[in-house]
């Protein structure tokens, strides 16, 4: 299958690549700059340029395969709407390219749409006051295209996607810790976020390419939650810091912008995805993943 992947080089991307290739899948990977292309050649992919800002583009790409993996996303927490409007008028492009093919779509969500304090499942219905609403909209309208002729599916991923690379959630609290001298969690620290590993995470996009039903919602949560606070108790040990807890009165001050997400309790389910696509997750938890200390290097040489 020649597959089309957006976001090929990120962090995710930069493993779903081998992975597609490895089953036998040929790749052509949207490129934005000149190293990206480099970085593609390098992982034995074919080169599209173009970007999320150049819908066209994204047609273009869709048009020549036989199915798509759409990774990219825009990650600015200060301008979410114009994030959301870009996320969704590269679903709508990539969908338009595949419509009445029967070709597979997987587009990218989270599991924060889902609603919080119990075990989300992939039936349940997205949360529009969640942390990540401004997910539900493009995740919606690439299951509405089952409809139109396409096997759409979305993967929601757990927030912490975690591996070596990894410059989000989990990177951003070590960050954090070392600038404020504690390492901190928010309440009791019991509130639950889902974990994956980046290579699982990655098997499971192949999976769902390859097996999805259309309009299927999949959960890339390899832990259905781990509690915060076992988060910061290892990062605590490893830097040799205090492990102390923030009021939620005080959390924007001690996180910043991540405050809004790291208080939130959203466990989630891929039992499933499990039964569906055949998933196992393999790699460590994120716990043993911390625990391996690659994360803590990254921090001390940044």
């Amino acid at each position: 299958m020649r597959v089309f992947v957006t976001g090929a080089s990120g962090f995710i991307g930069s493993a779903v690549v081998p992975e597609l290739i490895s089953a036998g899948h040929h790749v052509l990977g949207l490129a934005r700059s000149a190293a990206s292309a480099q970085n593609l050649v390098a992982a034995g992919a074919e080169v599209h340029r173009g970007s999320l800002a150049d819908p066209a583009s994204l047609h273009a790409g869709a048009a020549v395969a036989d199915g798509v993996i759409h990774l990219a996303y825009i990650h600015d927490f200060s301008d979410l709407p114009a994030a959301q409007r870009a996320d969704q008028a590269a679903v709508e492009a990539l969908g338009s390219a595949l419509a009445g093919t029967d070709r597979p779509l997987v587009v990218t969500s989270g599991t924060l749409v889902m609603p919080a304090g119990r075990v989300a499942t992939e039936q349940d219905t997205p949360d529009p006051t969640s942390p990540a609403a401004h997910r539900i909209a493009p995740e919606q309208t690439a299951l509405g295209m089952a409809s139109t002729g396409v096997r759409s599916s979305v993967v929601r991923l757990a927030p912490t996607v975690h591996g070596i690379g990894d410059g989000g959630f989990v990177a951003s609290l070590v960050a954090i810790a070392r600038s404020t001298g504690v390492s901190a969690y928010i309440g009791t620290g019991d509130n639950r976020w889902p974990a994956v590993h980046r290579l699982d995470a990655a098997r499971l996009f192949r999976l769902a390419l390859e097996t999805a039903p259309a309009g299927s919602a999949l959960h890339g949560a390899a832990e259905s939650g781990v509690a915060i606070r076992d988060v910061a108790e290892v990062i605590g040990r490893h830097l040799d810091l205090p492990v102390v807890s923030v009021t939620h009165e005080d959390a924007a001050a001690q996180f910043g912008w991540l405050a809004g997400f790291l208080g939130a309790d959203v466990p989630a389910s891929s039992a499933h995805t499990r039964a569906v696509t055949g998933w196992q997750p393999t790699h460590p938890g994120l716990v043993a993943d911390l625990d391996h200390g690659h994360y803590f290097a990254a921090a001390a040489t940044a």
